[in-house]
């Protein structure tokens, strides 16, 4: 008898939207392999949830807070449940910004220069600001997909854009902006698949930009020569490989016209929707997304180094009581669309 897959998905985070449309997805990809998949929905019972949804192994569709932070692999490993993606201590390294820029720094891996700000010492920001200087960009510590993230050019908006995000994290990081161009490389097993360059017809990449189809120009690959292309895949798998992350995750990158690339972040649940950039990738390498979200479902495993032998899944009875993308997008080009 076959594993039965739950797709983990929803979640409460702000990215429970994207969360739902990923799940549906590798639901539909799953199921047309003939795997016997089910979709459980994430919330603050989960944990009776899972008691009483009998599964062998968890594909996790989750985005942001509680999904992509270690807090759900953390539970998934107490049940030992054999799940999908980084472990605990490398989804949340690289869900704090904060903490993955100083493993960054740690390992030589370029990340642009930042500080972090309590959302209550607004009224003390031009001070801890200083010098710094403008334009910076500003984002929640602990948020994804772009959520309560903008720049600021002068000390008014910087005040405006950390009071909008501190809606979303009490802690908020202010970077750096380096003009560049957009590049998100895709990790599989520690090997960059490819990178592809992102053009937004906004004014950056935010929320609108990542998820309403027609908002954004993508390239595959990006329009890197062959020597900076190498080198954007290798920083990517080094940004991966030093939070531990490198089971499949997507890194952003930035790349300057002076020859530079700094690493923003590493997103270890990416997207899996029609206008997500990983199964874009993975296309321009050669894997269908039926493809994708198998090879992903065979790297499934609890990271606690306990032995496969000594884990209780979750099918046994609870106690008593308890190379193109998605044809809906335009073809990837190599030239503008």
């Amino acid at each position: 008898m076959g594993k039965r897959i739950g797709i983990l998905m929803g979640g409460m985070s702000s990215e429970k939207e994207i969360s739902l449309k990923t799940g549906d997805a590798v639901f539909e990809a799953l199921k047309s392999r003939g795997h016997d998949v089910v979709k459980v929905f994430v919330d603050r019972d989960i944990d009776q949830v899972l008691r009483q949804t009998p599964i062998d192994v968890a594909f996790l569709a989750l985005h942001g807070t509680y999904g992509e932070d270690g807090c759900i692999q953390g539970l998934l490993e107490i049940m030992g449940i054999p799940y999908t993606g980084a472990g605990v201590l490398a989804s949340a390294l690289a869900m704090d910004k904060l903490k993955s820029k100083e493993m960054f720094r740690l390992h030589n891996v370029p990340t642009p220069p930042y500080y972090c700000v309590d959302g209550s010492d607004i009224d003390k920001l031009e001070a801890i600001h200083g010098s710094f200087g403008f334009p910076a960009f500003v984002k929640p510590r602990r948020d994804g997909s772009s959520v309560g993230a903008g720049r600021a050019n002068n000390l008014a908006e910087l005040v405006e854009r950390v009071e909008d995000a501190a809606q979303f994290d009490s802690s908020v990081l202010v970077e750096r902006f380096v003009a560049g161009r957009e590049i998100a490389v895709a990790v599989l097993d520690g090997r960059a698949l490819g990178a592809i360059e992102i053009v937004p017809r906004g004014s950056f990449y935010d929320y609108k930009s990542k998820y309403q189809k027609g908002q954004s120009d993508y390239f595959f690959p990006a329009r890197l020569s062959p020597t900076r292309y190498k080198g954007v895949l290798n920083i990517a798998e080094r940004a991966s490989r030093c939070l531990g992350a490198d089971v499949y995750s997507r890194v952003d990158v930035l790349v300057t016209e002076g020859e530079n690339e700094y690493v923003l972040e590493v997103n270890t649940l990416p997207g899996m929707t029609a206008t997500s950039l990983t199964p874009k990738i993975a296309a321009g390498a050669g894997y269908s997304f039926a493809d994708l979200c198998e090879v992903i479902l065979n790297r499934a495993t609890t990271h606690s180094g306990r032995k496969a032998s000594t884990q209780r899944s979750a099918s046994v009875n609870p106690p008593a009581g308890d190379s193109v993308p998605d044809e809906s997008e335009p073809a990837l080009s190599k030239s503008a669309s």
